[in-house]
């Protein structure tokens, strides 16, 4: 485990469908946020695992009690199952960057995790609890936040990180960004996943699918405004496969995310001091998994005509811009600073 200044840095961006973690030594990874353990003494035979973390959960819990223990990007509350899950999710993450169980007493670990930029504080302690005895240092901030110090975006600009759990924006003033600052939308990407579900179940009512297959449809094809192919997708239909076009029930999901988000966002803008408002839209980033919907960016852009114009770009890499930039928190942070940025 090659580390700094013999510390390990981490920066976590716990999602609700995906996580990802980036450590000092190089490492970057991603998992699905699933943490399943087998039903019976059956399913024990066959897996012959404890616990499945990840993609191999997902495609075994029909053998699993499965778990997707984040709710809008927080720790469920009222489930020791649920709180054991994110534990062990955190625990794989972090042992995919080098740190094991029985790590040598020399070694040092600090972590920044990013949550939904309103958490509750409640949700907090709850997520300090969960990493009690996997790190030795922990600091807590807003995902939005972590995205802004990836891109080096601190100044006269605004994030709208959009993820599966929530939507959240921040505007960045050249400071740690105040309750005022942000904003959490639970309009995202699970949002979309089950306006799809409803509107496909009403125009193929004979259809037979699940809410994974949807998610699925979804993160391939996603898009606003005009389609630059049909959508079509595979369900059974009495037990046959059957070709069903949802381009129309797609871009219809899809394009409910914009509205809430665009309001939100020149809400946002409008409470800027005056003289930096032209800046703070000339630079608005978009980032999440949500944020590759095709079209989202120029959608958006096209809402800050209502005050002047501005400028959307999407982040180049939405999947690891979250951790990367709790990595950068990390290794910038003194002393300090951890204490002040996970109170």
């Amino acid at each position: 485990m090659t580390d700094t200044n013999g510390i390990l840095y981490v920066g976590i961006d716990l999602g609700t469908s995906r996580s990802a973690v980036s450590a000092s030594n190089g490492q970057r990874h991603v998992v699905d946020s699933y943490v399943g353990w087998p039903v019976d003494m059956v399913a024990r035979k066959i897996l012959k695992r404890s616990v499945l973390v990840g993609r191999e959960a997902l495609e075994n819990r029909s053998m699993l009690d499965l778990r997707r223990p984040l709710e809008r990007g927080l720790l469920k509350e009222g489930s020791e199952r649920d709180a054991e899950a994110v534990r062990q999710l955190l625990k794989h993450l972090l042992s995919l960057v080098g740190v094991e169980d029985e790590a040598k007493p020399s070694a040092r670990v600090r972590a920044v995790v990013g949550v939904p930029a309103e958490a509750l504080r409640v949700s907090k302690q709850q997520l300090r609890n969960v990493m009690k005895g996997l790190v030795d240092g922990l600091l807590i901030v807003s995902e939005p936040f972590s995205v802004a110090y990836a891109v080096d975006a601190l100044l006269h600009a605004l994030i709208i990180d959009i993820g599966a759990g929530t939507t959240d924006l921040c505007v960045m003033n050249g400071r740690y960004p105040t309750e005022s600052d942000q904003r959490t939308l639970l309009n995202a990407g699970d949002w979309v996943d089950e306006q799809l579900f409803k509107l496909i179940q009403a125009h193929h009512p004979e259809a037979n699918f699940s809410l994974f297959m949807v998610r699925e449809w979804k993160e391939k094809a996603a898009f606003v405004g005009k389609a630059k192919a049909p959508v079509l997708v595979t369900a059974p239909i009495k037990g046959k496969p059957t070709q069903l076009d949802i381009t129309e029930e797609l871009r219809t999901a899809c394009e409910g995310l914009v509205p809430p988000v665009a309001e939100t966002m020149v809400d946002l803008i409008a409470r800027v001091d005056p003289e930096y408002q032209e800046k703070v839209r000339g630079n608005v980033i978009l980032a999440g998994g949500s944020s590759g919907i095709a079209g989202l960016d120029k959608a958006l852009q096209e809402a800050l005509k209502e005050i002047g114009g501005g400028r959307v770009q999407a982040v180049k890499d939405p999947i690891f811009a979250g951790c990367d930039g709790g990595l950068a928190i990390a290794t910038d942070a003194d002393e300090s600073d951890w204490e002040k940025l996970s109170s």
